[in-house]
């Protein structure tokens, strides 16, 4: 929330009584520079803190980085940018939020400063495309690609490479026990492995934590089948979420949590993690961004046998071939409302530094920038950063329009009733969305 400091009339005075004699016998001081920067509570803004002291060795200017829960994260900065605050001049926010907050006029436009500074072409396309731009196909900029993230998997290599396990699978399924080449293929290994008699489950994947999470992984699956959310450009959803390769999409992710560990229903982040170290599943999915944690021997055992893989890709009930990864992640957009916006300029010159962003990501940082991805330094540095590079090259987003999060909670509502209670069909999940969804731009004005 806004901050508001209350000082009564006394205080006042006297502050400024002992301000005025100060000032009456000392020199000027030195003007205090610094800027503040809101993102979610979370490692990666770890890093950031601690890259952004080498802008500060360099400049004198001090960066704060205040991180807000991901429960309140989106809620808080809106509120502030509603009232027109201060309080932060730089947001790395959601990426679905951005139109939002550009219609919203709360970011300042970045159109010509990425121009002249050529991220255009020293960040991949795709980033630029999902972090930055709005309206999408405008070639309009409002965000400066921070925080590159994708769904991916984990998987145990000692399980997968297990000869009775290799045997056993082929002998059932007629192909040999791998990293899945397509999302059947995932869910033919995750029924292999699923034994809950013995508390091992096949998978360990998404709930509906009350937000995106289910919504994340259903895109993927429904692109990946061929189905689309609708046209971003139109914004016509029916014939486009009501598809058959939408459908399929629906039905394969009902299927694939019938290999959940109990208590999914509401999974995220954390519990997919968590059973994977645990030791209860063979294989599970999370934001490239929570990986670190299954790397480190400290804090997890199996660390030493843990593979990486991009989601795989899918034929369709057309035919066709598809693959696709939910996107996370986040840009950096200079606030309107901010008193410094020529400090957060000069951090935003520094970030997009090719040093900086190797330095960004040998920290742990994902970043988007082509020459770092593609460099040896950065597919060596952690034995998912190649998982890394190829979902940045398959990842797609969200509606970025300013009702996504209308979107997102009536999808969510209506997917999980199928998906995880198992009432009704996909087919009648996705018709009620589409009708939901249509009349909600309808009344956003977008059919006029």
């Amino acid at each position: 929330m806004k901050r508001i400091s209350l000082r009564s009339a006394a205080i006042v005075l006297s502050v400024s009584l002992i301000a005025g004699l100060s000032l009456a016998s000392c020199p000027a001081l030195a003007k205090e520079e610094f800027i503040t920067i809101n993102w979610a509570q979370w490692a990666p803004a770890d890093y950031l803190e601690k890259l952004s002291r080498d802008f500060t060795a360099e400049t004198g200017i001090e960066v704060i980085v205040e991180q807000t829960p991901w429960e309140t994260f989106v809620q808080k900065y809106n509120t502030e940018l509603i009232a027109k605050s201060d309080a932060w001049d730089i947001i790395v926010g959601d990426s679905q939020d951005i139109g939002n907050n550009v219609v919203g006029g709360h970011y300042v436009d970045l159109t010509t400063w990425i121009t002249e500074q050529q991220v255009d072409k020293t960040f991949t396309p795709a980033s630029l495309t999902y972090y930055a731009e709005y309206p999408k196909g405008s070639k309009e900029y409002y965000a400066v690609p921070c925080e590159g993230d994708a769904l991916a998997w984990a998987y145990r290599t000692d399980l997968f490479e297990d000869p009775d396990n290799m045997a056993a699978f082929e002998k059932e399924y007629g192909y040999s026990l791998a990293v899945p080449e397509s999302w059947d293929m995932l869910k033919d290994i995750a029924e292999f492995f699923h034994d809950p008699a013995n508390d091992f489950y096949g998978v360990a994947i998404y709930g509906d934590n009350g937000y995106d999470s289910l919504a994340m992984f259903a895109e993927q699956v429904i692109w990946s089948f061929g189905g689309e959310l609708g046209n971003y450009s139109t914004y016509k959803v029916d014939g486009y979420l009501n598809t058959e390769g939408a459908i399929a999409g629906i039905e394969y992710y009902h299927d694939l949590f019938q290999f959940v560990p109990p208590g999914f229903g509401n999974a995220f982040y954390i519990k997919t993690n968590d059973a994977f170290v645990a030791g209860i599943v063979p294989m599970s999915t999370n934001y490239l961004a929570f990986f670190p944690g299954l790397a480190n021997k400290a804090t997890n055992e199996y660390a030493d046998v843990t593979g990486y893989f991009a989601c795989p890709p899918q034929v369709g009930p057309d035919g066709v071939e598809r693959r696709f990864a939910a996107l996370g992640g986040q840009g950096a957009s200079v606030v309107s409302y901010s008193k410094k916006k020529d400090l957060a300029f000069k951090w935003l010159e520094w970030f997009i530094r090719p040093d900086t962003q190797m330095k960004w990501a040998k920290l742990g940082g994902y970043t988007c920038h082509i020459d770092t991805l593609a460099s040896h330094e950065f597919l060596n540095a952690t034995p998912y950063n190649p998982t890394f590079k190829t979902s940045m090259e398959i990842f797609k987003d969200w509606w970025a329009c300013p009702e996504y999060d209308e979107l997102l909670r009536t999808f969510s509502e209506i997917i999980a009733d199928y998906v995880i209670i198992g009432n009704g069909t996909a087919e009648q999940a996705l018709q009620k969305c589409t009708e939901k969804w249509s009349s909600i731009f309808e009344e956003a004005g977008y059919y006029d």
